[in-house]
C-alpha cells in the first residue's frame, strides 16, 4: 500500500538538474535572482557551506560576505555575489487524495491530508561577475568571460571536495 501511494505522483514543478554549471539569466533561473547572466551551479551541502567557505578563502571575517568578494584574473580586478536558492520539486499524490476522496464521501473527516502534496528542495549556488564599472562579465561579448568560466569553475570545484574550509588556507 505504502508503495502504491508513493509512486502514484503527478509532478507539478521539477527542479533543473544542473550536470556541472550553467550559465544563464538570473531572473530566468529563480524570479528573485538579479536579471545579470549567472554562473549556476547545484549545492548538495548543507545551508551556509558556500557561505563559510567563501569567508575562509578570501579571508572575510564576516564582512561583506554575499557581496562584492574580490578576485583578480590577468592582473584585472573583478568582483562577485553569489546567491543561495532552492527550487524544489513539488508532486501531488493521487492516492491519499483518493482515499480522502472517498473518506469524505462518507462523511469521514480525511485522515491522509498530509500526504497530498511531496516537496523536495534543490539548491544552487548562482555568482554574479562585475567589474568596477558595474559591467556584468558573464555577458557572451565580455573580454575575460572564458578566464572568469574557468575560475568560477575552479572556485566550485575547490568547495565542493573540501570538507574542512580551513584546508583551503594551506593550498594557497
Amino acid at each position: 500500500m505504502s508503495l502504491l501511494i508513493f509512486t502514484s505522483c503527478i509532478p507539478i514543478r521539477i527542479a533543473p538538474s544542473i550536470r556541472d554549471y550553467t550559465i544563464s539569466k538570473g531572473k530566468k533561473f529563480k524570479r528573485q535572482l538579479p536579471r545579470r547572466q549567472m554562473y549556476i551551479f547545484e549545492d548538495p551541502k548543507q545551508a551556509n557551506e558556500f557561505y563559510n567557505y567563501i569567508i575562509i578563502k578570501y579571508s572575510l571575517n564576516d564582512v561583506d560576505v554575499w557581496l562584492d568578494v574580490p578576485f583578480t584574473i590577468d592582473d584585472k580586478e573583478f568582483l562577485f555575489s553569489f546567491y543561495e536558492v532552492e527550487i524544489p520539486t513539488k508532486t501531488v499524490n493521487l492516492v491519499p487524495l483518493a482515499i480522502d476522496g472517498v473518506l469524505h464521501s462518507a462523511e469521514i473527516d480525511p485522515v491522509m491530508d498530509t500526504l497530498y502534496e511531496t516537496r523536495k528542495g534543490n539548491w544552487y549556488i548562482g555568482i554574479e561577475v562585475y567589474d568596477a564599472n558595474d559591467k556584468d562579465c558573464l555577458m557572451e561579448d565580455f573580454e575575460y568571460r572564458k578566464d572568469i568560466i574557468e575560475y568560477l569553475s575552479l572556485l566550485k570545484n575547490e568547495y565542493l571536495a573540501t570538507h574542512n574550509y580551513n584546508e583551503v588556507l594551506f593550498k594557497r
